[in-house]
């Protein structure tokens, strides 16, 4: 059983200004900013939503199939996926274009100011979910606007079920459109914010729109997750990480969990605790693809935190 992955792949670069960004921008000066920080510390991540949830996807044991646009510098990311056997069989190069790219410089408050190019993602709509086989689940995930609004209308009409996660793109679509996209998705994920963000862009309550698909799961940060479903609130406690070090791709992991979930047929309550789980996995290690548990030692966590077992 194949899923297919329909998102974004990006280099994260992850700067540290050993300061606070606050000291040096002066209220009363921004028409005309211009400031420049030392960050002494600097790494080069391999991120965007497809590469990440494809990552924890194939951690759980999962067929993940990633589909995505990237451009002349995905060299070093290629061989990565070589490495892992993730296959590259739908990722499509974009001649004369970059990789997708974030610039992300932190301060010592943990502030973040984020530069995004998109560069190949622009192209995403170059990619069809037909040219993929064998595929009993998606999802679309941020990309390209086209790409996400092709790629949703085309799993609607082939009959295959997938999850609708708007993420970061949510800006880009107007409420009727995400409206449609939530009709058409057979599941739908956003976090607290994103929720509120689509409530007020739709002006429909998460109730309401929870009517319009199967099922509309909102994530709580530490709260754990809230499942929307047949006219039910599924409570998903979190699960405590070992520690709080880097929150990128937290919400691609968790999504990983809920992919594996409906993959297995499991209920809800086991769907998202895994998903959870995966989570709190990811927030421990620095960057979206370096944690690495085996799936003996998921199994052993998952029972430690919930107190039964899975078999993955």
């Amino acid at each position: 059983m194949n899923t297919l992955i329909c998102g974004s792949m990006a280099y994260d670069t992850i700067m540290v200004f050993q300061d606070q960004f606050k000291k040096h921008i002066l209220p009363d000066q921004i028409h005309i900013l211009n400031v420049a920080f030392l960050v002494p510390q600097m790494r080069r991540e391999f991120g965007g939503c497809a590469g990440n949830i494809a990552y924890n996807l194939q951690l759980l044991g999962g067929n993940p199939l990633i589909m995505a646009t990237v451009g002349d510098d995905f060299g070093a990311y290629a061989a990565r996926l070589e490495k892992l056997y993730l296959s590259q069989k739908h990722i499509r190069h974009v001649p004369d274009s970059f990789t997708g790219q974030a610039f992300i410089t932190t301060d010592l408050d943990d502030n973040q100011i984020t530069a995004f190019h998109p560069g190949a993602m622009s192209f995403s709509e170059q990619n069809h979910i037909g040219d993929a086989t064998d595929v009993t689940l998606g999802i679309v995930s941020p990309d390209g606007r086209s790409g996400m609004l092709q790629h949703a209308r085309e799993f609607h009409e082939a009959g295959i079920p997938f999850v609708f996660d708007p993420g970061q793109g949510m800006p880009m679509f107007d409420g009727e459109e995400l409206l449609n996209f939530v009709e058409q998705a057979d599941y739908v994920t956003v976090n607290d914010y994103e929720a509120k963000l689509l409530q007020d862009k739709t002006g429909k309550t998460i109730a309401e729109l929870a009517t319009r698909t199967r099922a509309l799961v909102v994530t709580l940060g530490a709260q754990g997750s809230v499942i929307y479903t047949e006219g039910k609130e599924i409570n998903i406690p979190p699960a405590v990480p070992a520690a709080v070090l880097d929150p990128t791709g937290c919400g691609d992991a968790f999504r990983a969990g809920l992919l594996h979930g409906l993959q297995q047929g499991w209920d809800w309550g086991t769907t998202g605790r895994l998903a959870s789980l995966m989570g709190a996995l990811k927030i421990a290690s620095r960057g979206g693809q370096n944690h690495k548990p085996t799936r003996d030692e998921l199994g052993e966590l998952f029972k430690k935190h919930f107190g039964y077992s899975i078999k993955l």
